[in-house]
This record gives C-alpha cells, structure tokens and sequence, in this order.
C-alpha cells in the first residue's frame, strides 16, 4: 500500500500553491476557458518557492526530512542497486534482531557484505523493526557479519539509518553499549574494504556501531550526530522544544560534517528529499559506492589499515599530556 502524502511543516506554502494549480487546471477543463496565463503564473511562483524552500534549508527541516515516512530506507537501497541478497540471520547467542539486517548480495557483479539498520514502512514492520533501533544481539549479528566477511575477504557496505541503539532496560541488561565498543575495536581492524553511507538519521553510538570504516558517504539530507536533537535540547536548554536550536549547535548535517572530515563525500538527492526521486538517489549512490570501492581495493591489506587508523585520529581536537 502506497504511504499517504506527509507535507512538513515548512512545506505547506508549496503544498498550498500546488492546490491553486490544480483548482486552476480542472476549472479550465470544466469550463472549456483559457486559462494558460493564470497557470504558467502559478507554476513560476511554485518553481520560485521550491527553488527559495530548498536551497535554504535549516539543520532542523533536514532532520525533518531525513525523518520523512516517505524516504528511502536502508533495504530499499540495496533492492535498487544491488542483486541477489541472501538475508543472514541471528548472532549465534540470544536471538536475531530485525532492526539490524545483513547479508550477501552482488554489487555490480562483485560478492560483498551488506550490514543495515532498517526503520520499517507500515505500523506492524516499524515494530518488528523495533523502528530501527538495534538491541545488543543486532550488533553482535553485524560482528558475526563483518568477520564472515574478512574470512571471505567480502567488502562491507554498511546502511546507517538509526535515531540510536534501543535504551530499554532488557537491552541494557544484555550489554548493549559493549556490544557497540566491540564493534568499535573490530571494525577498527577489519582488514577488508569497508564502506558506511548514512541514509536518513545516523544517532549516537547507536549508528557509530557499524560506521567506524574506510570511507563514511552521507545522503544530503541525512544526520550524523552524537544525540539526537531532542536529546541534546532536554539536557543543554531542559527543554525539548529547543530542538531546531540544538540542531544548528550540533553542526550535523552533511555539509558541515564534510567540512570537519567526518564524512568523505555528501551524495545528492533531488529537491525536497530522496523521496521525490529514489531511482536518482539510489544511481548516485551507486556511483559513489563504486569510486570509493575502486580506490579501497588498489591499496594493499596493511596500508588500508595504515589509512583508516590515520582517519580516525585527525577526527576532533586532543592534547597529550606527558
């Protein structure tokens, strides 16, 4: 069943003149009027108010988006550029998490591993999903993963699309956070090419436990950041309405995560959101996958390590003491 239209807040000016056209067009189809001059008035106004709307997006409407019912999810990516996966299932120790998936699958002929958190579409996949929010067992199917992959020396492609790990006490109980700091450490060492892209909201060590990797790529409209901005506004401003301010303050979206060398290429998305044109979003990412699988795979197993170690050390600012 196809998802309902969901207008943002910040887009309901555009969905207002979109109105005025169609009442335009079906009062000329009824009357038999000419009403040509009245309609291509209308469409310049849409086209000028897209191109005002979109070109000047806050941090806080591209969380929005990157949160849109409509975008994009982690396995609608891989049905679209990828062929032949093969779901793995379980971590061999509690049970199998269906927030994180993973499997083989061919990408552009070539046998890769594919690691993703995955949100669910419809009421009853959100809560299968747990909405995209891996418990410990879903991290240590990615580790189960991501070493079957060394030993068949697989590349990994990762999809990121989580507001973070589940925080519940059950999940707590079973080591959550040491399942993502193994990950952390293992990833670290993984001695295959390694790939993340963020597709919508990459929260917290929640996203970070499958994102430490050679290349990290970001869709234009997605967020990388340390907490969320509800969380971050509850505990700076004590006030979540503050979110929009937090966002700025966060400084997590793809432009400015590119500029401080968290992320290695921003990748396009059409006007308003990879929604709007998920064919296009999935060919540029494509692309980027291929440029950056090329590039990793020329290096030799020691100077892949050498590279990604460097990486990670220039992130942030540090002084070391004697």
């Amino acid at each position: 069943m196809e998802t309902p239209a969901y207008i943002l807040e910040f887009e309901k000016p555009l969905r207002d003149l979109g109105a005025q056209l169609d009442q335009l067009r079906q009062q000329a189809l009824e009357t038999n009027a000419d009403l040509s001059t009245e309609i291509h008035a209308i469409e310049g106004k849409i086209e000028a108010a897209r191109r005002d709307t979109y070109s000047n997006l806050t941090a806080w409407q591209r969380v929005q988006i990157a949160r849109h019912p409509r975008r994009p999810y982690a396995l609608d990516y891989v049905s679209l550029i990828c062929e032949g996966f093969q779901e793995l299932h379980g971590d061999r120790q509690f049970g199998d998490d269906r927030a994180l998936v993973g499997g083989t699958a061919f990408f552009n002929g070539d046998a890769v591993m594919i690691i993703a958190q995955h949100k669910g579409r419809e009421t009853k996949e959100k809560i299968t999903r747990n909405f995209g929010m891996p418990q410990p067992e879903g991290y240590r199917k990615a580790l189960r993963l991501l070493k079957t992959a060394e030993k068949f020396g697989l590349p990994v492609l990762t999809f990121i699309d989580t507001p973070g790990a589940f925080p519940g006490v059950e999940s707590e109980a079973r080591h959550v956070s040491e399942a993502i700091a193994v990950n952390l450490r293992e990833m670290a060492g993984l001695r295959v090419p390694t790939i993340s892209v963020v597709v919508g909201e990459g929260g917290s060590g929640g996203a970070l436990g499958i994102g430490v990797t050679d290349r990290v790529l970001i869709f234009e409209n997605s967020y990388y950041s340390v907490i969320s901005p509800e969380g971050c506004a509850a505990i700076l401003w004590k006030d979540k309405a503050a979110a929009p301010q937090a966002a700025e303050a966060l400084k997590l979206t793809a432009g400015e995560l590119e500029k401080i060398g968290v992320v290695d290429e921003v990748i396009p998305e059409a006007a308003g959101g990879a929604h709007h044109d998920p064919a296009q979003a999935a060919a540029a990412l494509r692309y980027a996958l291929q440029k950056h699988l090329n590039d990793l795979r020329a290096m030799p197993v020691e100077g892949l390590l050498q590279t990604r170690y460097e990486r990670y050390r220039r992130l942030g600012v540090y002084r070391e003491a004697v």
